[in-house]
């Protein structure tokens, strides 16, 4: 686990500036740095940097950038290529000098080409160069495990792990993309390839961006809607037999990730998902495996005597760490320098403080993410089944409400918040990411630039292949939710911390797998994530799994009327906000206004906007660190 940062240009590049943008990534890789500068043809000049943290091969010998044996090929790599050891025997023809992951990758690509990434099982962002075709390639591992953005104008090319290495680049201009504001404020973040600043973009999952004489081509080598297709293809319809493909591909996944020459734990909640990695991992492991779980005062949130139970039944050396609302209230201010784009995921908080307590332990450490979107595990889904059920009598409401004579009376407005959620939900393309239309509206006149805007929710769900609403949404959430909040929160959480998370559930064989699994395995009768808890049950007794998910919390809305109340009063001035020119004055200030009046209406009601004030809280922090 590393960060990566680079730049191709025709203007000097130094190796002082490449070390600038370097060192902005120095919490990701502590251990080591290294930069580079070669000279191509054409006038540009390629610089390289990356900052490591040492997981494999800890000798100088993993030290990059690293070279071919021939010096044609030179990589930056951050993450891990799980079954380079099994690539690595594919090679022998290759003159290793190392025992790391990062040197299969340019042995690999000398013998099968760029093709050699569908190789790779893994999470990883690369950048590969190629010094006799003058040609230079950005990777970003299937499911966007690992965060790659880059910025082009004319030819020019930038890169990094983060957007920090980018904003200490003498090039680059801070001019704001107003269209995502909206869609951040709703959304909460940003998904890939749109970023906040004009002309920078994520890297998307699954994909290669490929440069070559100063022009740029992004192709898609994995991607979620294809793989979903040939798994429907070829379906395991023997419920036993794809229980144990499934269980099989899990363990395996599992002692893939335990491979590291630094000490390894893992996260434990205690629910299915975090359990039954951490079952496995303990089933794999020569000793107790260390596990770690966040504990809250507050016993409506806390579930840390769940996660005890759980580490205790399968004897791992458990740490815990309670902690209140002061614990999680210092961190509100290191946001923006660890996620420097807005991200007002509130759970990002106590996921630093998780990540803050493995680090004193261990580097690498296991996780369950993954297990909701790709199972059917999140209650929403269970929403968007009874929503499918209730569209046909949504739409005759909604039709009837429209007559002219009623149309008049507002009669629409008029019925309860679940009645109009329903009627309303008459996008096609938006049908699954129903909600309050008064929360959407909102965000969009938040916008001081509402021509432009870009829609709050993803207009795109016809893309997807089934009339199924259910595996509609789990499609939507493992192409925007889980990589750009998901991810990207675990990402900045142990990276604060230089901390290496390891996703075993987001292994390629599991992923693809699922796919070929009949929906009904996942959600059967409205038991969510059914074969997964199944196959739990192989490790853990029930009563110590079945029981309502909590997840993390974070009290918003006291600390929005409260000790952040002063600073969100200055950021909502009238004054400031025309001279910004990014929101709407008059609007936003006087629903922040409305806020602090009225307290919290309740989120039954539709009317909670605690998230939409939290989001404009988060940005003008990070607009205040960083413009």
């Amino acid at each position: 686990m590393c960060g990566i940062c680079g730049v191709l240009s025709r203007k000097e590049v130094t190796l002082s500036q490449l070390k600038k943008m370097n060192d902005t990534l120095y919490h990701r890789g502590p251990d080591d740095g290294g930069e580079e500068i070669s000279h191509w043809g054409g006038g540009y000049t390629l610089g390289l940097g990356q900052r490591r943290l040492s997981i494999q091969d800890l000798s100088p010998l993993g030290h990059q950038p690293m070279y071919s044996a021939d010096g044609k090929v030179s990589v930056v790599f951050n993450g891990e290529i799980y079954n380079f050891k099994d690539l690595r025997r594919e090679l022998p023809d290759y003159r290793f000098c190392s025992s790391c992951d990062t040197e299969v990758i340019l042995a690999a690509y000398q013998k099968w080409g760029i093709s050699c990434v569908e190789r790779f099982q893994g999470m990883f962002a690369i950048a590969l160069a190629d010094h006799e075709k003058n040609r230079l390639y950005l990777i970003r591992d299937r499911i966007g495990k690992k965060p790659l953005y880059y910025w082009t104008r004319e030819g020019e090319l930038a890169f990094g792990s983060e957007l920090k290495p980018l904003l200490a680049y003498g090039g680059f201009e801070k001019e704001i993309r107003r269209e995502v504001i909206p869609r951040y404020l709703y959304q909460q973040y940003l998904n890939a390839p749109q970023t906040i600043f004009r002309d920078v973009y994520k890297l998307e999952p699954g994909a290669i961006l490929t440069w070559e004489d100063g022009r740029i081509r992004v192709e898609k080598y994995w991607d979620i809607r294809d793989v979903f297709i040939a798994g429907q293809k070829a379906l395991v319809t023997d419920y036993a037999q794809a229980r144990e493909g499934l269980k099989e591909r899990l363990k395996r996944a599992v002692a893939q990730r335990m491979i590291a020459d630094v000490p390894l734990g893992s996260f434990l909640s205690g629910g299915y998902d975090s359990s039954l990695v951490t079952a496995m991992a303990q089933e794999h492991a020569a000793g107790p495996v260390k596990t770690f779980s966040i504990g809250f005062f507050d016993k409506r949130y806390d579930e840390a005597e769940y996660a005890r139970r759980v580490a205790n039944y399968l004897g791992c050396d458990h740490t815990e760490l309670y902690i209140g609302e002061p614990e999680m209230y210092e961190l509100v201010e290191s946001i923006p320098r660890y996620y420097d784009e807005p991200f007002a995921d509130s759970s990002q908080i106590p996921s630093m403080l998780v990540s803050m307590l493995a680090k004193r332990d261990v580097t690498v450490a296991l996780s369950g993410d993954g297990g909701d979107e790709f199972f059917c595990g999140y209650g929403l889904y269970q929403k968007v089944a009874q929503a499918q059920l209730l569209d046909l009598p949504g739409e005759a409401i909604y039709r009837i409400c429209r007559l002219p004579g009623l149309r008049r009376l507002s009669l629409l407005n008029r019925l309860p918040f679940s009645v109009r959620v329903i009627a309303n939900n008459r996008n096609r393309e938006t049908k699954t990411q129903f909600g309050a239309s008064d929360y959407v509206l909102c965000a969009q006149r938040m916008a001081a630039h509402r021509e432009e805007i870009l829609p709050c929710q993803y207009e795109t769900e016809s893309s997807y292949p089934t009339d199924n609403w259910q595996i509609r949404r789990m499609l939507l959430d493992m192409d925007t939710y889980l990589p750009g909040d998901i991810l990207c929160k675990v990402d900045r959480a142990s990276m604060k911390y230089a901390l290496e998370t390891r996703c075993p559930i987001l292994d390629r064989d599991v992923m693809e797998y699922s796919f070929r699994l009949p929906h009904s395995f996942k959600y059967d009768k409205g038991d969510k994530k059914h074969i997964l808890k199944d196959i739990a049950y192989d490790y853990l007794p029930k009563d110590l799994l079945d029981r309502p998910k909590t997840g993390f919390s974070v009290p918003l809305d006291k600390w929005l009327r409260g000790p952040l109340k002063s600073r969100l009063l200055d950021y909502a001035q009238q004054d400031f906000l025309k001279k910004q020119d990014l929101f709407d004055a008059t609007f936003t200030a006087g629903l922040i206004g409305r806020f602090l009046k009225t307290g919290d209406a309740g989120p039954s009601t539709g009317a909670n906007y605690s998230r939409l004030v939290w989001s404009f809280f988060v940005f003008q922090q990070w607009y205040e660190q960083y413009l």
